[in-house]
């Protein structure tokens, strides 16, 4: 089921109305600080790592893209932000702290469920995945307000009415459809409204335009900037595609290998790309103009649960910059640029432009020194 949230301020538990009555002014984006986060799954090999300690920090009132190839733990993430990763796969280490929550980590149950319910949205990956095939969008949606304690229903079907028709639906037939009456798209939608009807402060939207048209895809894109704009949140949203992660995010986190290896301004991170994983998902994008065959795959595979590497870092088999130091170290992230990049590479080149600077600084004190006395 979409989670979603009723609540208006930044504390759990406070009075709020059942619908979409609450503006922007009445809400409180949240920020999120991922530390050191920790996801394993069990195998017949043991429990290994599908997120290896991940930190990442989401601005209040920002929509940021996570990107990367399939497995490298966008959705992983993505659901521990709930607190949803499902058996064989369990959280064992790190924090998930949301401002109005504290650590989701350490919410169990009812807890939980209504802190699901009161702040947090999640779009699914797979709308339908979303939807009870027995019963109606309307009936669904009528379970769901009941679940989190909206008071008034009739108030409850009228704003996801209202918000179905401006996303370009018949509101009222959606209510009344399953969701074997309705295509990917409006599907799409009705994960969206769900997510957003009782107005969640935070909402995930993973892979949001998968197998959707180019005309649905845009529809959607331009949903997801004007409803996060006019109510005021904070947004993730999980893509492969970063021509959509450019049409719609502030700030970008490329993963790989269930890594951040850089994050930043979406504009700084896809226009001059730092981290070499970032470079080489930059020159794979297919060009529909100038030169066509600049265009080029990534050499090799993205490793999967059994091939993670144990140590060093984990983009070394199919990096171009390869040194002796990434067999057994694990490069830690460091500040380029308004960014952070997690590379050895770019760690050392980062290092010698400082000591180029200071030289030239010294130098520059020195000549000064010797005019003075002159």
């Amino acid at each position: 089921m979409t989670t979603t949230s009723p609540e208006t301020g930044g504390h759990p538990g406070a009075p709020s109305p059942p619908g979409l009555a609450g503006g922007p002014g009445d809400m409180t984006a949240p920020g999120v600080r991922v530390r050191d986060l920790v996801v394993v799954y069990r195998t017949p090999l043991g429990e290994l790592p599908a997120l290896g300690g991940v930190s990442l920090t989401i601005e209040p009132g920002t929509i940021t893209g996570i990107v990367g190839e399939s497995g490298s733990g966008k959705s992983t993430l993505a659901l521990s932000l709930l607190n949803a990763v499902q058996p064989p796969g369990r959280i064992s280490a790190g924090s998930v702290e949301i401002d109005g929550l504290g650590n989701v980590l350490e919410l169990g149950g009812d807890d939980l469920r209504q802190a699901r319910g009161r702040h947090l949205g999640y779009v699914f990956q797979a709308a339908q995945n979303s939807l009870n095939p027995l019963k109606t969008v309307g009936k669904q949606l009528l379970d769901l307000g009941r679940s989190h304690g909206a008071d008034d229903p009739r108030a409850l079907v009228r704003d996801a009415r209202s918000l179905l028709e401006r996303m370009g639906l018949d509101g009222a037939r959606v209510l009344d459809s399953h969701q074997h009456q309705l295509s990917g798209g409006m599907r799409q939608r009705v994960g969206i409204m769900l997510a957003l009807v009782l107005n969640a402060q935070l909402v995930i939207l993973d892979e949001p335009t998968t197998a959707l048209d180019m005309i649905t895809q845009a529809t959607i894109l331009r949903i997801v900037r004007e409803v996060h704009k006019e109510r005021g949140l904070t947004t993730l949203m999980v893509t492969h595609d970063i021509g959509v992660a450019a049409e719609v995010t502030d700030r970008l986190a490329v993963m790989y290998g269930g890594r951040v290896v850089e994050h930043g301004p979406t504009m700084d991170v896809i226009g001059a790309p730092s981290h070499p994983y970032t470079q080489g998902l930059i020159r794979a994008i297919p060009r529909l103009s100038g030169d066509t065959a600049e265009a080029r795959a990534l050499p090799g595979r993205p490793p999967t649960l059994g091939t993670l590497p144990a140590g060093g870092c984990v983009f070394r088999e199919r990096c171009p910059l390869r040194m002796d130091v990434c067999e057994t170290v694990e490069p830690p992230p460091v500040l380029v640029d308004r960014r952070t990049v997690a590379c050895h590479a770019v760690a050392g080149a980062r290092q010698e432009r400082v000591v180029r600077e200071e030289r030239v600084v010294r130098e520059q004190e020195r000549v000064g020194r010797e005019e003075e006395r002159a």
